[in-house]
């Protein structure tokens, strides 16, 4: 295991209770808590270049989700709910009212970019300032689906297949299958811009049988639990109620096409600000300092 310590300096290492399993997360510094959401194939290592600047103001908390990292990884139920992102923003609530954090702000990237939106949209009480990077919501991706976003996004429909047949294949060659798949989606088309230790957590974790079947749950999930809760609450005209911030690489996954912006406030956030920032899709990594410039301001003004 990947001791990753010196990539949060000042922070603490936690395990904490869930409705599933144990949740690891980080937590560091003090002020409103803010809690920090990673994507796929990574786990919290990838904020390591933006936890410590906002540790600065806030109380920052940075978990592995449920099947990432060090957070218990349970086998899955085909897509139904265990790894469906309602159930994934079971975990975070647990983990920040042990925390002693009944409303927070909430940054995702990816994966857990959806688990952020699924949490605002169904604990409105909870959220207080949404920061969504580099997604557009599930229904949206699905439904737009076309010959060149299938080809920009084929893990969607790869990762879903039924068990045991994505999982297989990637363990012929996990470490492989995750250098590519990283590569592929930064503006570089290289790893370069990653710290070799964030890599090496990354593929500790991706290298486990258990969190390949998780992902590949996760992404079953998004095919049709996460799909389905998305049509419902657009169905309803269910809006996301607090401020939200939504940022996305210029050469990032939804940055061809519609406007992410636009697609946002057609969508679950009418209010929704943002712009694109000079990076592929790891802003985290590839570009901390211009998303932690348009972050830091959101976070500190003043709710209405």
């Amino acid at each position: 295991m990947t001791n990753i310590d010196s990539l949060f300096p000042g922070f603490e290492a936690r395990w904490i209770d869930g409705p599933v399993g144990k949740i690891f997360a980080r937590v560091g510094g003090d002020g409103p808590p803010v809690v920090l959401i990673h994507g796929f194939p990574q786990t919290h290592a990838e904020w390591h270049e933006m936890a410590g600047e906002l540790a600065k103001t806030h109380t920052v908390v940075c978990p592995d989700l449920r099947g990432y990292g060090w957070s218990a990884a349970p086998h899955g139920d085909g897509g139904k709910a265990l790894y469906s992102k309602r159930g994934m923003g079971e975990d975070i609530v647990a983990v920040m009212s042990a925390l002693g954090f009944n409303r927070f702000a909430v940054i995702g990237h990816d994966r857990g970019a959806r688990v952020a939106y699924r949490l605002a949209l169904d604990h409105p009480g909870r959220v207080e300032r949404l920061v969504l990077l580099d997604i557009l919501p599930t229904v949206s991706m699905w439904e737009g689906m076309d010959a060149a976003r299938a080809m920009q996004v084929y893990h969607w429909t790869f990762l879903a297949q039924p068990e045991p047949v994505p999982e297989k294949l990637i363990q012929a060659d996990p470490a492989g299958w995750l250098d590519h798949t990283i590569a592929s989606w930064t503006r570089a088309k290289k790893i370069e811009a990653f710290h070799p230790l964030a890599m090496a957590a990354y593929a500790d974790s991706f290298n486990d049988p258990s969190r390949i079947h998780a992902a590949c749950e996760d992404y079953r999930a998004g095919a049709t639990t996460d799909l389905a809760h998305d049509k419902a609450d657009l169905g309803a005209g269910k809006k996301i109620l607090c401020p939200v911030l939504v940022l996305w690489g210029e050469a990032g996954i939804p940055a061809k096409g519609a406007s992410p912006l636009d697609i946002w406030h057609e969508t679950f956030a009418p209010q929704a600000e943002g712009q694109a920032i000079a990076s592929g899709h790891f802003l985290p990594e590839e570009n901390p300092q211009d998303t932690l410039a348009k972050v830091i301001p959101f976070l500190v003004q003043p709710l209405s």
